[in-house]
């Protein structure tokens, strides 16, 4: 999904499309990283949710750069594109969110990959609604507006896993 949403978002000048597949990408980095932690100690554990949160801290920081760079240099998105990709999106992220929702009171790496999961069909929603606007309006800062908002959705996800990190890590010690 990060290759078709990222895709698509560069194809259809779209902020809110890049944004939501960078995130993607996150989304596997944090996957794989729950994955190696699984029968791990709970110290890696809890490391392993600190890097999850700390890959999202940057790509909060990277989105919210590419919003403002848009907003400089960018034209109007393509609406139908952008209704198309992030309902794909969407129905991924909720089959996703369906299988790990029966561990998200688990072990912290894997409520981190269920806290990513659902900031995605939030972002994937936003990314929807505001193609429709787009779509019948043809007014671009619906888009902008939807990037910003999930950086800084992104922002709160990342200090809210690095506050379950840094609990994790205190009770150990």
């Amino acid at each position: 999904m990060f290759f078709i949403e990222v895709g698509a978002g560069l194809f259809a000048n779209s902020a809110g499309l890049i944004a939501d597949g960078l995130d993607m990408l996150s989304d596997a980095s944090v996957y794989t990283i729950a994955l190696i932690a699984i029968g791990r100690t709970a110290s890696f554990k809890a490391n392993a949710a600190w890097w999850s949160g700390a890959m999202l801290l940057l790509l909060g920081g990277g989105l919210f750069l590419e919003v403002i760079r848009r907003f400089i240099e960018g034209g109007a998105p393509e609406g139908g594109w952008m209704i198309a990709v992030s309902a794909l999106a969407l129905a991924v992220n909720v089959t996703v969110l369906r299988i790990l929702s029966r561990h998200q009171d688990g072990e912290v790496h894997i409520r981190a990959a269920w806290i990513f999961t659902r900031a995605d069909v939030i972002a994937n929603a936003a990314v929807l609604l505001s193609g429709v606007a787009v779509l019948l309006t043809s007014i671009r800062y619906f888009d902008l507006i939807v990037g910003a908002a999930i950086s800084v959705y992104v922002f709160k996800e990342a200090f809210e896993i690095l506050k379950e990190a840094r609990e994790s890590k205190a009770s150990i010690a």
